[in-house]
């Protein structure tokens, strides 16, 4: 199963910032890779990379897909390895209010996730949309089941259970903007997930990135993402922080 995602994230970066659905392109990719390296005394690497690409199938119809690897080691003792892919398919996403529907799968080392999987639907609001700068809220529900591979919870009710399934809404706020003459990009991808059945089963994730244009396609990057779940395995922390730098590389 792993092999197959790691082929399922790598794909899109062979065909070349977060990717705005509503545009008119047919066809938009990017790749963004940062990251940190320490030697000396304490051996640290921090390695991240994601990719996002969208088409259009069919003429009022858009596909977008957003893949994500992460990578941390210290003193050469993996600590993390997470993938996430998240897979929409759009339609008529040029409007103000307009459908969609998901699909996520994702593994996580370190919390002990074997496999995760995520299938819904849902519908988008434009709040802001000029040429460049855009904000966009969301709201969706999807099924969820996710697979550990320990069953020692810090919530005793879900002990003795390999695999816990609900039912999830969620709350989207993504948004990119250019200011200060172009010269700087901001961008962030926020969302709340809690569980519609379980009160303490929740998490949350805010993305956040300043990027500096280089050369048209080239951005350097700066990116942080802060995560919270609630349900982990015992003695795990439920917060994880990561700040990076590196470089995005864009098709458009």
């Amino acid at each position: 199963m792993k092999k197959l995602l790691y082929i399922f994230l790598i794909f899109p970066t062979l065909l070349s910032g977060q990717i705005n659905e509503s545009d008119t392109l047919n066809v938009k990719a990017s790749l963004s890779i940062t990251g940190f390296y320490q030697d000396g005394n304490v051996e640290t690497l921090i390695f991240r990379a994601k990719t996002d690409f969208s088409f259009k199938p069919w003429k009022k119809w858009v596909f977008k897909n957003q893949n994500s690897y992460v990578y941390q080691a210290f003193g050469k003792e993996k600590a993390d390895e997470d993938i996430l892919s998240l897979n929409f398919l759009y339609l008529n996403p040029e409007r103000k209010i307009y459908p969609f529907v998901l699909g996520f799968v994702s593994t996580n080392f370190r919390r002990e996730i074997d496999l995760r999987y995520l299938l819904g639907a849902g519908a988008t609001f434009q709040i802001l949309n000029k040429k460049k700068d855009w904000l966009k809220l969301s709201i969706s529900s999807e099924y969820e089941q996710t697979n550990f591979s320990e069953t020692n919870f810090n919530y005793s009710e879900y002990d003795g259970s390999k695999s816990i399934n609900t039912f999830r809404g969620t709350i989207w706020v993504n948004g990119k903007y250019h200011v200060l003459k172009e010269k700087v990009i901001l961008n962030h991808e926020i969302y709340f997930q809690p569980s519609l059945e379980q009160s303490n089963n929740f998490r949350w994730q805010a993305d956040v990135g300043l990027e500096l244009p280089v050369w048209k396609y080239l951005n350097f990057k700066i990116n942080y993402r802060h995560t919270f779940e609630s349900i982990v395995i015992e003695n795990q922390k439920q917060e994880d922080k990561f700040l990076t730098f590196g470089f995005t590389l864009k098709s458009y």
